[in-house]
């Protein structure tokens, strides 16, 4: 586990900003806020994580993971919209989120067995980072809710992807595709922060 936890902080050391999320298209809108989550793959790629690694523990993990990404999330949003008398400015956004993308992949790849509250912190402190990103994009408004409220439901939706492909290949005797995905993760966050891909 200190491998695995020095690893992601060496990764988020290194990186270089990916820029995924400042001026990034529409946010004022429900429509956008669905379609935010499917446009880049440090998105799409955390968020199954998140579905695999949840599968793979089973039990409790398999709501209280995504729902703590997603309420965690939402309070980052929170947190971040602009002209909010709630707003904070948090260090490292980016490098956290691209971190947040290889150390997800390890926690699948490894098949990490951690109590369902340690699993939810660590999921939560990712979380944090990716809402704050996307409410300092949306605006304090109507719209600015909507899309966070879109964007909350994709969310949800791309972490249930991963829990049903991670439970189907567990049901058909497949575990090791799921921690092959993980290192697909990996990969791909890797890439990223390389500005490879």
């Amino acid at each position: 586990m200190k491998r695995l936890l020095f690893t992601a902080a060496l990764l988020a050391a290194g990186s270089a900003p990916a820029f995924a999320h400042v001026g990034h298209g529409a946010t004022e809108s429900f429509a956008a806020g669905l379609a935010h989550p499917l446009s880049g793959l440090d998105h799409i790629t955390v968020m199954v994580a998140v579905g695999l690694w949840a599968a793979l523990k089973g039990g409790k993990a398999l709501w209280a993971w995504p729902a703590a990404f997603v309420g965690v999330m939402l309070v980052g949003g929170a947190m971040g919209m602009s002209g909010s008398l709630a707003h904070v400015d948090l260090p490292f956004v980016e490098p956290a989120i691209l971190a947040s993308v290889v150390a997800l992949g390890l926690l699948v790849a490894l098949a990490v067995d951690l109590p369902v509250a340690v699993g939810a912190a660590i999921i939560g402190a990712f979380a944090l980072f990716h809402g704050h990103a996307h409410g300092v994009e949306a605006g304090e408004t109507i719209g600015g809710f909507e899309y966070m409220a879109g964007f909350a439901i994709a969310t949800a939706a791309l972490h249930a992807a991963g829990m049903s492909f991670a439970l189907v290949a567990a049901r058909n005797a497949m575990r090791s595709l799921v921690r092959m995905a993980g290192a697909a993760c990996i990969l791909i966050g890797a890439g990223l922060i390389g500005g490879v891909i």
